[in-house]
């Protein structure tokens, strides 16, 4: 009778996470794409929008576009262009909520298996699936790599847990169960790199709630540990390539910040300050937080020794209340690669890099008030009713928050109305205007983006556009020139610089261009073309015909190609 209606409480709260979360998310499935990100990824990326193929699989595993290599995630992209066609931008973000729902339902099951605490379980995953700092990895379509990576990393753990409760019975299944955690490990690697902290996870799970660092007896707890660490082994090691790998790709980008190491050290640790507040009291939520040029030396010296004292609680209480060690220790541990010790991009932090990490967190929070209250049972109504109310709170403000993901306009000023000197918000309202043709609104916020970033290329090349849209061609090229510089190894900049200078006839100046803009990506028939033309204006016409013939092979209906290969090689047979 009393497993019943465990089964039955079981089932119901599966069924209210999957339903409550659908309900909530839903409005995404009337969501466009946004111009952050969205294009590259999918909208204009023709790798993805052609869907799937031998073609395209093959670019999915050997490509580094985007400053990322996670083949996986390209690849599920693909699939929903070949279901739902590339402009269905409610689809994709259907998939996306489809795959959150999935991830809180397994990390219920996942914690109820390997905790036997059913109410604790259902509260971490109700707030991993309402919290309001995880709607964008869920709102936004080029986030795919956190919620795909997320499931394959949570199925890790179901399997590593299965894998560990049968090693106690020394059962033929135990090498098959180490497999498969083994197999899906690497198929989160190639979702998303930041599972690379995976390995570190499943030691602390050894600690707590597997308990498997006790051992058995006649082992010594050095022997144990050793155990422990050696089995791990093949994981680390997955870890490292993974590691080298986007490394190797997101530096060859150019997409490594390059500041001052005791400025990402200051803003790494106030980030994680600032990631548990925003967790405990979820305001003024935006999709960029720009990153400041330096904080102040005394506030990351506060946050540091705020950081050492809460660890150093932590640790004490490590017998008493080994979950509380446990959770915070996922936080901090699975937020490294993403803390900004590496800086990749202009973002000082991001919402969507607590997806997995938040999890740790709850398990600490939920399990450490759990345990109050059952030690004192006046307080267990108490904190259940102060639960349900943060739940409830949690489901207010991320409606509120998916809201802001209707259109491009409304979730960029929102993003500058909550943030302070936030160019690259600016720089995005900016395309969001200029995309409805609103020229005189985007020439504003060009301008501004470059007042308060001088150094942010985008908004260098934007302001450059704009006034070239408008004749004034020698700012333009002031402009221009100062994106180039910025960022040499954007090919969209190079190209469009080397269009700047054709027009005005400069071919030795455009052939530079469109030559740096076809090493840098092979693939780009435009630049090809124009690149061709470039040295037949300058008479090198042997060195035309590669180029002409590379455009042609990427787009053999491509007219201008044809007629002007076709042409030199009329007035110049020698070169057939």
């Amino acid at each position: 009778m009393i497993r019943g209606r465990a089964n039955t409480s079981f089932a119901l709260i599966c069924l209210g996470l999957a339903l409550g979360t659908l309900a909530l998310y839903w409005p995404l499935t009337h969501h466009p794409f946004i111009l952050f990100d969205d294009e590259q990824y999918i909208s204009a990326n023709p790798h993805v929008t052609s869907g799937l193929s031998g073609k395209n699989l093959v670019w999915a595993f050997t490509n580094g576009e985007a400053a990322n290599w996670h083949p996986l995630t390209w690849l599920s992209h693909q699939l929903d262009c070949e279901l739902f066609g590339p402009q269905a931008a409610g689809s994709h973000h259907l998939v996306n909520v489809l795959l959150h729902i999935a991830n809180t339902l397994l990390l219920f099951l996942f914690l109820r298996g390997a905790t036997g605490a059913l109410w604790r379980s259902a509260f971490v995953a109700a707030f991993f699936a309402w919290h309001p700092l995880h709607v964008e990895s869920v709102a936004w379509a080029s986030e795919r790599k956190d919620t795909l990576s997320t499931l394959f990393w949570l199925l890790t753990l179901m399997a590593y847990g299965r894998y560990a409760l049968l090693a106690k019975g020394q059962r033929s299944k135990t090498k098959a169960y180490y497999a498969l955690a083994l197999g899906l490990f690497t198929l989160g690697l190639m979702s998303k790199p930041m599972v690379v902290t995976l390995p570190f996870v499943l030691l602390l799970l050894d600690f707590w709630p597997l308990n498997r660092w006790r051992g058995t007896p006649g082992d010594g707890q050095l022997k144990t540990l050793s155990r422990l660490a050696l089995e791990k082994i093949p994981f680390f090691l997955l870890a490292a390539a993974g590691s080298a790998v986007t490394y190797l790709v997101q530096t060859g980008a150019g997409a490594e910040w390059k500041t001052l190491l005791l400025d990402r050290l200051g803003n790494a640790v106030l980030a994680y300050v600032r990631y548990v507040g925003k967790l405990f009291w979820p305001t003024d939520l935006a999709l960029v937080y720009s990153h400041p040029s330096h904080w102040p030396v005394l506030l990351a010296l506060g946050a540091l020794a705020a950081l050492a004292a809460w660890t150093f609680l932590c640790v004490r209480q490590w017998q008493r209340q080994p979950y509380l060690i446990f959770g915070w220790l996922w936080f901090l541990g699975t937020l490294v690669p993403t803390i900004g010790i590496v800086q990749v991009g202009a973002q000082s932090m991001a919402d969507r890099y607590t997806y997995i990490p938040s999890i740790g967190f709850f398990i600490a929070i939920v399990w450490t008030l759990a345990e109050f209250g059952k030690a004192r049972p006046p307080l267990k109504r108490i904190f259940g009713l102060l639960g349900s109310g943060a739940l409830v709170g949690c489901l207010l403000v991320t409606a509120i928050q998916i809201s802001y993901w209707r259109d491009n306009i409304t979730l960029f000023r929102h993003a500058l109305s909550v943030t302070q000197n936030n160019y690259v918000a600016a720089n995005c309202l900016g395309k969001a205007y200029e995309k409805i043709g609103d020229q005189a609104h985007a020439r504003v916020l060009y301008q501004e983006t470059v007042r308060l970033a001088p150094r942010y290329p985008q908004g260098q090349f934007n302001l450059a556009m704009s006034l070239l849209e408008s004749g004034e061609t020698a700012a333009a090229l002031e402009h221009l020139q100062a994106a180039a510089a910025l960022e040499a190894g954007n090919p969209d900049i190079q190209y469009d610089l080397g269009l700047y200078f054709a027009q005005r006839a400069s071919w030795t100046n455009a052939a530079n261009c469109f030559g740096k803009a076809v090493k840098l990506r092979p693939a780009f028939a435009p630049a090809q073309r124009n690149y061709a033309q470039a040295l037949v204006r300058l008479g090198r016409f042997a060195e035309a015909v590669p180029p002409y013939r590379a455009a042609l092979q990427l787009r053999p209906d491509y007219a201008a190609a044809i007629k002007e290969l076709a042409t030199l090689l009329v007035e110049h047979p020698e070169l057939k």
